[in-house]
């Protein structure tokens, strides 16, 4: 039996494993977290990644749990209108939710197991955990976030790079009657935007930035009304606070019988939604590589060349439509405004293409 060790039980590991057993193997994730916990914000499934989960047989289970988006809408920060564009029916959902479906279609994971370092004598990879525990395996697969102990030992290039404002996140209980139904909500402001979505069970998701780390209500004082709302009615101990960040490109994922996934290798920033749904895509595509390859490093070389060019496009896209929606300049504020109210539904339908319409599936 090929043994296949996934370090990471985060969105990304989790579906590595279930897309590799649809493929005839076997593989073990270990998780650094005790337990896996009820915590995390929304999570957009967007086509890209809705075409993965059917494949892998969770689309109804997605359903029963998610919040369908049909229409994406822009507004200034006293709730005009600037543009709307409806899309490909899309989800969003609790990532605790999410996680707990791909959990369930899994034999049980390896809690409590923090990567200390790995290492690959002759055809092996043997990867040492700070609990004293050790595995030996075929192949290793670094899907650890962010902060990735595979690659800092793989690439060692530092901290990931601080973009210049903060993210909150938070999932409200209350539905303000003014938010309309199956629509996303992106809120434009002076160096500060807000998000609103369905996720699902009768609940809101909601996202902010800011270029300044301030209070959150004292932010948005003045604001299109529900975003003062929904802030207000999420339980302080929910919202999650984080910096923006991501990295440069890489062009080297993996050596050898190890290679890294997801948010590991490409972490991008949140500002189109995407960073999930690249890890599922990244998990399809490696799962396809072991299937047509078959066990060995030509297929981690495969899926690594196959998934650089998509990668860093989707991060660069990230990254530029982030640092456009935080301008503090009245002259450039003006003209993010006045060009995006511009734009044609078709013109909108063409760029959303280029994200959404990849299929990792074929």
């Amino acid at each position: 039996m090929v043994r296949i060790a996934i370090i990471g039980g985060g969105i990304g590991g989790l579906t590595t494993a279930i897309a590799l057993r649809q493929v005839g193997f076997e593989p073990e994730v270990y998780e650094q977290a005790p337990a896996l916990l009820d915590v995390g914000a929304a999570i957009a499934i967007w086509p890209n990644a809705m075409r993965i989960l059917a494949r892998l047989g969770l689309a109804d289970k997605i359903l029963e749990k998610a919040g369908v988006i049909e229409e994406i809408r822009w507004l200034d920060q006293k709730g005009w209108l600037i543009n709307r564009v409806s899309i490909s029916t899309a989800l969003a959902l609790h990532r605790a939710d999410l996680q707990s479906i791909l959990v369930q279609a899994l034999p049980p994971i390896h809690l409590g197991h923090t990567l200390i370092s790995y290492t690959q004598p002759g055809d092996k990879v043997i990867a040492i955990f700070a609990n004293g525990l050790t595995t030996e395996a075929d192949f290793l697969i670094g899907a650890d976030g962010i902060h990735s102990r595979v690659r800092a030992q793989f690439i060692n290039d530092g901290e990931p790079v601080y973009r210049g404002y903060t993210v909150w996140r938070g999932i409200s209980p209350a539905v303000p009657p003014t938010i309309p139904p199956a629509t996303a909500l992106e809120i434009h402001g002076r160096g500060k935007r807000f998000g609103i979505g369905p996720v699902g069970l009768g609940r809101l998701g909601w996202w902010a930035s800011a270029n300044d780390a301030g209070d959150l209500l004292s932010l948005f004082e003045g604001w299109y009304q529900p975003v003062l709302e929904l802030i207000d009615s999420t339980p302080r101990s929910s919202i999650l606070k984080t910096d923006a960040f991501d990295r440069p490109p890489n062009k080297s994922w993996g050596s050898g019988r190890m290679t890294l996934l997801g948010d590991a290798i490409h972490p991008t920033t949140p500002n189109l939604g995407q960073g999930g749904c690249l890890a599922m895509e990244d998990a399809t595509v490696l799962a396809r590589c072991f299937h047509k390859y078959g066990a060995s490093e030509e297929a981690l070389r495969a899926y690594e060349r196959c998934r650089y060019r998509r990668t860093s496009a989707m991060s660069k896209y990230s990254r530029y439509y982030g640092s456009i929606g935080q301008w503090e300049n009245i002259w450039a504020r003006g003209f993010r405004k006045t060009t995006l109210a511009l734009v044609p539904e078709a013109l909108a339908h063409r760029l959303m293409q280029i994200v959404f319409d990849y299929d990792a599936t074929v």
